[in-house]
């Protein structure tokens, strides 16, 4: 939590030691071999998941809903309503971050991918940055910053 009971927003991900989020063709096998890099411990501190769109059809092909035991929402221009396992969201990230961070809760987890990191940072509502870098080169892929996105000056709170 961050001021007064205020729930903040954590991107909490992984990427390649040459910043990619995923590879060529959504390609993120590369993501599992290697230890859980706080994963567990994280999960039990966020009780809000929120992703983009292709972010959300990745997790559904990877087998059953990896936070069914979470309230999730996935960031999407043309979907509405919900489905089994999130609500669709259509509203500017600020907003709903805004309404979300009005309820009772415990932190909420910004997924991915770099299209909504993108919104958030320019919107400025990213309370914490956890990055695991894993140590792959991939070349080409997602890259986790997009280009032109705010500087924003950052402190290091730790490193393993």
């Amino acid at each position: 939590m961050t001021e007064a009971g205020k729930r903040k927003v954590v991107l909490f991900t992984a990427c390649s030691l040459d910043g990619y989020i995923a590879g060529k063709d959504d390609d993120t096998s590369w993501l599992f071999g290697d230890g859980d890099h706080g994963y567990r411990e994280f999960l039990a501190t966020i009780d809000t998941v929120l992703m983009g769109r292709r972010t959300y059809d990745l997790a559904l092909q990877m087998g059953p809903f990896p936070y069914a035991d979470k309230e999730c929402y996935v960031f999407s221009r043309s979907l509405m309503g919900g489905d089994e396992h999130v609500e669709f969201v259509n509203q500017p990230v600020k907003e709903f971050v805004d309404m979300l961070r009005g309820r009772e809760g415990r932190d909420i987890w910004l997924v991915g991918g770099s299209e909504l990191i993108s919104g958030f940072m320019m919107a400025g509502i990213v309370d914490e940055f956890i990055i695991s870098m894993h140590p792959i080169i991939l070349g080409e892929g997602i890259p986790l910053f997009k280009p032109r996105i705010p500087s924003c000056p950052l402190g290091l709170i730790g490193s393993d």
